[in-house]
């Protein structure tokens, strides 16, 4: 059995607690619980867990009996002195009330042919289950998942390296940083190529991150130990003071959360130029003041259209952005790739450079969203569609570079449209239909081709509606 096959099998075990009223998000942090005493059976590390807990004390139990003893075990794991299991186990809880609901949850995993799954294929399993969380609408969950081919994009693009310290400051369930960890790990031979030491900080500091959300940050440690990553992964808000210790950065790669900050105050960090309640705009700062003012760290960031046209105190941040930073390419990303319908979002790519004035010297953009296809179940975003960009990105002349969805600004263009970075998109052939419909028809032949024209219009309208009817919740 494959881990999309398990995938599978486990997410439609969710089907067993509907009657127990439990929701997508609350059946992958009960999965957490129940899938961590089971692969550390599987892959020999039980050695941290008391053997009164381990996953055999749930087999032997069934009914009554073994709820009350999988409820005295989430309690006693979370606060049993061992660190990891007290971060996975910390305040948990079961939402199960059916005893045998639990019961066939957790026979219907050990059923499961486990064999031939070493530590990193319950990685890769565990990771697919968190994106199958993510696609599901009803869960919610992917307001922090990002879709993992453009999580391996921006990682390719920007290209950490052994020794580099790396950080994810809205960590989600930690996606960044493992890929940057696989990245690095093809670059090395699985670490072989580096020395004791050398793997030894890739293993423990090289990748860092901090989550608000207490089940989410529990599903990140999770992920993070799967693949053996034993960095700092903090639970708590980077926008305050507590976030402080986010200096000093080789890379950062995030998709911060959307929004405003609860009440619509100001982030309570000290340390950020610029007050504003506007999340992506104090995330944007975190990130540019967190990185080596060395000429050399780099960070690519998912942030939503607004933060690339905001006035007054926006428009401040984004000089402040291009004169510490060069930031050298702006990305727009095609609509439909996140949960919430027609969000627009764009990566911005920026390295922090020595001085703290006139870093950028001008921007290159390209357009992957006038003219695309909507994107969703019905049609998946690949590698494919980031081909042309990747090309235009690591071309040596990008002047020479023949794509009409790439063109660049000079910061003297940008300052005078008032710092706005919200540039760089082509004509919209829809619209230019709907505006060939409003010029005079002086034929019956004219008239019978606008009709035409109309009615595929109206056709791709409908067909788009649907589509979009067919996501919602």
């Amino acid at each position: 059995m494959n881990n999309s096959e398990i995938v599978q099998k486990l997410w439609n075990l969710c089907n067993v607690l509907r009657d127990d009223g439990i929701t997508y998000q609350q059946y992958v942090t009960e999965l957490t619980y129940i899938l961590f005493l089971k692969m550390m059976k599987e892959t020999k590390n039980e050695g941290m867990i008391p053997e009164k807990y381990r996953w055999d004390s749930l087999m032997d139990r069934q009914g009554v009996e073994l709820k009350q003893h999988y409820q005295e075990l989430l309690l006693e794991l979370g606060r049993s002195g061992n660190t990891k299991l007290e971060q996975i186990y910390q305040d948990a809880n079961t939402s199960i009330v059916e005893p045998k609901n639990l019961e066939k949850i957790i026979r219907s995993i050990d059923g499961f042919e486990w064999y031939s799954k070493t530590k990193e294929d319950f990685g890769d399993l565990y990771e697919g289950l968190l994106e199958k969380n993510a696609s599901e609408k009803k869960s919610g969950a992917g307001q922090y998942f990002t879709p993992r081919v453009l999580i391996d994009v921006m990682t390719e693009l920007i290209d950490p390296q052994p020794g580099e310290r790396c950080l994810d400051p809205a960590a989600g369930t930690f996606g960044f940083m493992i890929a940057v960890d696989r990245h690095i790990r093809k670059k090395t031979d699985d670490y072989f190529d580096l020395s004791p030491e050398e793997g030894d900080f890739q293993k423990t500091k090289a990748y860092s991150g901090m989550e608000l959300v207490k089940d989410t940050h529990r599903l990140a440690l999770m992920n993070a130990m799967l693949h053996g990553i034993e960095g700092p992964l903090v639970h708590g808000d980077s926008l305050s003071n507590n976030g402080k210790w986010m200096k000093d950065f080789d890379v950062i790669l995030t998709n911060p959360p959307f929004g405003t900050k609860k009440g619509g105050e100001s982030a309570t960090r000290d340390d950020l130029t610029y007050g504003t309640s506007n999340k992506q705009l104090n995330f944007l700062q975190l990130i540019y003041n967190a990185l080596k003012a060395n000429g050399k760290a780099r960070a690519a960031v998912v942030l939503p259209d607004n933060v690339l046209f905001e006035g007054g105190i926006g428009a401040k941040i984004r000089a402040d952005l291009m004169d510490k930073c060069n930031l050298h390419t702006v990305l727009r990303l095609p609509t439909g790739i996140f949960y919430a319908q027609g969000v627009k979002t764009n990566v911005l790519f920026f390295t922090r450079e020595k001085a703290d004035k006139g870093s950028t010297k001008e921007v290159w953009f390209y357009d992957l969203r006038t003219n695309m296809p909507s994107f969703g179940k019905r049609t998946l975003l690949t590698h494919t569609h980031f081909e042309n960009f990747t090309k235009a990105y690591y071309a040596e002349d990008r002047s020479k570079v023949e794509d009409e969805r790439w063109s660049h600004f000079t910061r003297e263009q940008i300052h005078e449209k008032g710092e706005s970075l919200d540039l760089g998109l082509i004509a919209d052939e829809s619209l230019s239909s709907y505006e060939n419909l409003s010029n005079p028809i002086e034929s019956a032949e004219e008239m019978i081709n606008v009709l035409n024209q109309a009615t595929t219009l109206l056709n791709e309208i409908v067909k788009e509606l649907k589509a979009a009817e067919g996501e919602k919740v």
